[in-house]
């Protein structure tokens, strides 16, 4: 649990913000960046660490769901996205065709993250409304937040990378050790 809370509130935002630092976050996206000589590895590190931590923790979210098949697909597919579009290279002048499938790769990783959120939450949602309201009402949020952000870019740029990837993580975390807490239960003595 130590690790996963790490990873959510350390590891990723640090890293991300690191990976991002004294570029113009409005022009440029992680695309872009994850091709720039030097930061290719850099690149790779990133989408194991960021695909890693969001894949281990919905499977252990999902395993406590009934009839969970879709959720399973959708975080599978959400990884497996990210993967081969971390991947493919973005070179859009030497390669174009690799670079269509890097952006169309990358949208389908963000896109199938954000359906497998949604289908969770959704799911918790609808068997303890009061419990899991906030988390409903955060991932509406996030949503919307983003739209902002790429109507003010006009691009998926890393103002909203940064952004989705840091507010899903933590939110994901909280869901995580909402489901994992031990709940107590206090029985009263009968004579009160």
């Amino acid at each position: 649990m130590l690790l996963i809370s790490l990873t959510a509130y350390v590891i990723i935002p640090l890293y991300t913000l690191l990976f991002a630092w004294g570029t113009d976050w409005f022009t440029m996206n992680f695309s872009v960046l994850g091709n720039i000589s030097g930061r290719k590895n850099l690149f790779l590190l990133w989408g194991i660490i960021v695909g890693t931590y969001f894949y281990c923790v919905l499977k252990r979210i999902i395993l406590n769901l009934p009839r969970n098949e879709k959720e399973k697909a959708f975080s599978m597919a959400a990884l497996l996205f990210l993967a081969l579009g971390v991947l493919t290279p973005y070179l859009p002048e030497s390669q174009p065709l690799q670079s269509v499938l890097h952006v169309v790769l990358s949208f389908m990783a963000s896109f199938s993250l954000l359906i497998c959120l949604y289908m969770v939450i959704w799911k918790l949602y609808c068997m303890n409304q009061e419990d899991y309201r906030p988390y409903l009402i955060c991932m509406i949020g996030i949503t919307m937040m983003s739209a902002v952000l790429l109507i003010i870019s006009g691009i998926v740029s890393t103002a909203l990378e940064i952004f989705f990837i840091l507010s899903c993580s933590a939110l994901l975390q909280r869901l995580y050790s909402k489901i994992k807490s031990p709940r107590i239960y206090i029985r009263w003595p009968e004579g009160l």
